[in-house]
């Protein structure tokens, strides 16, 4: 009994409104006590009726009382707040000011459980009843609860509107399509709804077709920026042994490739970033925009969709992904396109070498040729270099006979003597392929065997930016024979390398266009 009786006072002071202990408590004529802001807000509601109303009896006032604080109230709320005493638990029943109510329930509302869009009106359980078990009733459409439902009444009619102006772009009743509407192209609000529902659907398909595609780039972009910090390590870590051994002499030289290679790391890892970060915002965009595209694709409303739709921000332009690396060509006609047209330098060639037609061949001859001295003639090795620099994508084939290494070296490589710094693969600025009767990869005097079908051509890719020096067997099919993954920072110009003083051997620069 005691129990029921503490019970019973929290109820008696606590606001029906917010279902807290009393705040400022106000009583109105009715003899209802409420908390002052709360009733006020109730009432602010209802200035368009100018009839205010108490939310328990429903008894009606005019004009709009006014309120005073309930002094005593106040009190005996300040002092059961002292004793213990707390608010009223809220019913979960009963509706609250967030809560739709019921419009049917008199006095404390409870909340409503669906909304109907025929009736235009929201429901409780025992309320919606006949909706359920009414033939009549059972046809019509049944929505969560809504406090938009008067935005389904037009305005001027008084009428549900069911219809949709396509001219006007706007929902209209049937009354509206009858009269400044007459004429115009209108439809169902229903068969508007479905056709913009495929819209949206088609956006969404094709937002989440964007998602995927930019996830895969980042993929790319992520697996690139690997790439090319282990490059660069390599070639630090290698740069690094080879001007220890060369001692102080060699430090200064070191230091500057060390400079170019971690400044050509950073130029490419800040590009690679640049474009990962643009990518996962677009991601990010297009995920917000296909969670507010799926909200709405989920609205049962239809007007609700329809008056939200308009509303939907647009796409953004797409990243465009022009800074991923061009993929390799997998046939020669693909390496064909990157084809270049490359010549002999005559200045660079040891006087034992014939050049020939128009400096694209170089036979070895059985006495001096009557060059004149130049400071770029390699002088003990039968080496040349072409007239052209090479950088970006390019393709050239080597038509040999006889023992020829097919090389690329940069230009400042050494061209007095038989040390190692002037011979195609043996150092640090150059890279060889030597063939004869089998395939073997040199660079920086670390000599790879290489297997392969035996051919008379060899094809050269070259993907300078990336770091990538491919070497080919061509006959009917291309077959790789060994690829280069490094970081040139250089220009590299092509060289050819023959084996022994045999005349007649020889090495062209095949014309491909």
């Amino acid at each position: 009994m005691a129990q029921k009786g503490v019970q019973l006072d929290r109820e008696t002071f606590s606001c029906s409104i917010c279902l807290d202990l009393l705040k400022d408590p106000v009583t109105i004529p009715c003899g209802h006590s409420y908390c002052m802001n709360c009733i006020k807000s109730h009432w602010d509601e209802e200035d368009r009726k100018y009839i205010y109303s108490c939310p328990q009896c429903g008894q009606s006032f005019t004009p709009r009382p006014v309120l005073l604080k309930s002094t005593m109230l106040a009190d005996l709320v300040e002092e059961l707040k002292k004793t213990g005493l707390q608010a009223a638990p809220a019913d979960h029943c009963y509706a609250g000011a967030e809560d739709v109510a019921c419009d049917v329930c008199t006095g404390r509302k409870l909340k409503a459980h669906k909304s109907c869009l025929q009736c235009q009106a929201s429901y409780c359980d025992e309320h919606l009843q006949p909706h359920y078990e009414s033939a009549p009733y059972k046809k019509h459409k049944l929505v969560e609860p809504s406090k938009k439902l008067q935005e389904n009444v037009c305005s001027r009619h008084d009428e549900v509107m069911k219809m949709f102006c396509r001219t006007d772009q706007q929902l209209i009743c049937y009354l509206c399509s009858v009269e400044e509407h007459k004429g115009h192209d209108t439809v169902s609000a229903a068969a508007e709804r479905a056709e913009r529902q495929r819209e949206l659907e088609g956006s969404r398909q094709n937002i989440q077709q964007r998602i995927q595609d930019r996830e895969k780039d980042v993929k790319l972009l992520r697996q690139q920026a690997e790439a090319i910090n282990l490059s660069a390590d390599k070639a630090v870590k290698d740069s690094e042994k080879i001007f220890t051994e060369l001692i102080r002499l060699l430090e200064k030289r070191s230091s500057d490739v060390k400079q170019q290679v971690r400044s050509q790391q950073k130029s490419e890892v800040s590009r690679v970033k640049e474009l990962q970060e643009k990518l996962e915002q677009e991601i990010t965009e297009l995920k917000r925009k296909d969670a507010e595209l799926k909200k709405l694709s989920h609205t049962e409303d239809h007007n609700q969709f329809l008056h939200n739709y308009p509303s939907l921000s647009p796409l953004s332009q797409s990243t465009s992904s022009v800074l991923l690396p061009q993929p390799e060509p997998k046939t020669r006609a693909g390496f064909l396109k990157y084809s270049r047209e490359i010549t002999l330098e005559p200045n660079t060639a040891n006087t034992m070498l014939l050049l020939s037609e128009g400096n694209r061949k170089a036979t070895v001859m059985g006495q001096q040729q009557s060059y004149s001295s130049h400071p770029d003639r390699f002088t003990d090795y039968l080496q040349v270099l072409s007239r052209e620099s090479l950088t970006g994508c390019c393709y050239w084939e080597v038509e040999r006979r006889g023992g020829v290494s097919v090389a690329v070296a940069y230009k400042n490589i050494s061209r007095t003597g038989r040390s190692i710094e002037c011979f195609f693969g043996r150092n640090d600025i150059s890279w060889a392929l030597d063939c004869d009767n089998s395939y073997t990869f040199w660079s920086n005097n670390v000599q790879t065997p290489v297997s392969g079908p035996l051919s008379s051509r060899v094809g050269v890719y070259l993907d300078h930016s990336a770091g990538i020096l491919s070497f080919y067997s061509v006959s009917e099919t291309m077959t790789l024979l060994h690829r280069v993954q490094t970081t040139f920072t250089q220009p590299l110009y092509a060289g050819l390398w023959f084996y022994w003083y045999s005349p007649k051997d020889s090495a062209e620069l095949c014309k491909l266009r």
